[in-house]
């Protein structure tokens, strides 16, 4: 009996570790499918592998604002805050965020995307210090997108965020927050678009580029109080829309990079209104301000010698007449470019430099 009983605990003991191994061997699978599956899932954004839509907080890490400790020339969040939800997580943990903002000086209520980098929310020295800002426009329809904050040129992939990052690190750039909001009310499909000015008869578009957008940065963000941090950036009608938005606006912003800019405004929505035409021409503008004798502004501009040559003659011509006094320019040439977002990007490192140049912040917190 003695003998049988403990050959029967022996098998009993044998089938338990069995069971064991098998359930090691379970969980081992079900561990490296899960790892295996995780960035696959994540890319396709299927729950609960994604953080989009998730509420996003540019809070600093801690819950520290610095709301009481601002630097002299930092404007401190004036708030509402807004209600920002996740679009894309980059590798460096900043979020690309989008909100739907109800213009209350335009009227107009469209999408904004933002972008703070690393160092607004993780850098102890800048903890109540104001950073620039930089309103980033898209060309094209411009409407319910912006392929600066969606990543995507046509096919080609580009990631602004990740370029300022990289020529902040290398001495290169301001460490910008963008604000990339949408340029036109509605699509372009019958060949109208709106000059991101406030056509009359039409959405306001031009108080919503230079007076909602950068109300909602000021309300969410440590900002900059002078024009001295706030510029724009854009390509093709974004780039007019920038160019014509400093020199319409001196005293609220003081640089611009216009990428394959119209330089006239030549919506056909215009057609009756040629005052108001005229007053949102950058010519017309540049003009009266070399009159004024500033205030100072700086546009760097990009053209690709494979675009339309009358664009690169257009811009060389505004250069050479009113390129002179307050009105600061430089050209960059990109040899063999096209009329694309992405060849813009690949080559704005320099562009990018001589604006950050000219602006201010952020100043380490003493």
């Amino acid at each position: 009996m003695t003998h049988t009983t403990t050959g029967a605990y022996r098998s009993r003991g044998s089938r338990r570790a069995s069971r064991a191994r098998r359930w090691i061997l379970a969980v081992a699978s079900i561990a490296v499918l899960g790892l295996i599956a995780w960035p696959v899932m994540s890319y396709f954004e299927i729950p609960p592998f994604t953080d989009k839509g998730d509420p996003v907080s540019y809070d600093r890490a801690g819950g520290a604002t610095g709301a009481t400790a601002g630097n002299t020339g930092t404007l401190m969040p004036t708030g509402p805050k807004a209600g920002f939800t996740n679009v894309k997580t980059l590798s460096d943990g900043t979020h690309v965020s989008v909100v739907t903002l109800d213009g209350k000086k335009s009227g107009f209520k469209g999408k904004v995307w933002v972008w703070a980098p690393k160092e607004y929310t993780d850098d102890p020295k800048f903890a109540s210090s104001g950073f620039p800002v930089l309103v980033a426009l898209p060309g094209g329809p411009g409407h319910d997108g912006n392929y600066w904050s969606l990543g995507e040129f046509g096919k080609q992939k580009l990631s602004l965020e990740k370029s300022i990052s990289t020529w902040y690190q290398e001495g290169k750039s301001k460490p910008f927050l963008l604000a990339m909001p949408i340029l036109n009310p509605g699509p372009d499909d019958k060949g109208i678009y709106w000059d991101g000015s406030d056509i009359p008869g039409q959405a306001k578009m031009g108080t919503w580029l230079t007076e909602d957008v950068p109300d909602l940065m000021k309300a969410n963000f440590r900002t900059i109080k002078s024009r001295d941090g706030w510029g724009y950036m854009g390509s093709s009608t974004g780039g007019f829309a920038s160019l014509k938005s400093v020199l319409k606006h001196p005293d609220k912003f003081k640089a611009a990079v216009a990428n394959g800019p119209d330089i006239v405004p030549d919506s056909p929505l215009w057609r009756g209104h040629e005052k108001e035409k005229a007053q949102n021409n950058p010519e017309v503008l540049a003009k009266n301000l070399i009159a004024a004798k500033g205030p100072d502004v700086y546009v760097a501009f990009q053209v690709g010698t494979k675009e339309n040559p009358a664009t690169m003659s257009a811009v060389k011509k505004f250069m050479a007449s009113y390129g002179k006094g307050p009105v600061h320019t430089r050209l960059w040439e990109i040899p063999g470019g096209d009329h694309n977002g992405a060849t813009y990007l690949a080559n704005m490192e320099g562009p990018m430099q001589w604006v950050s140049e000219q602006l201010a912040g952020p100043t380490p917190s003493s």
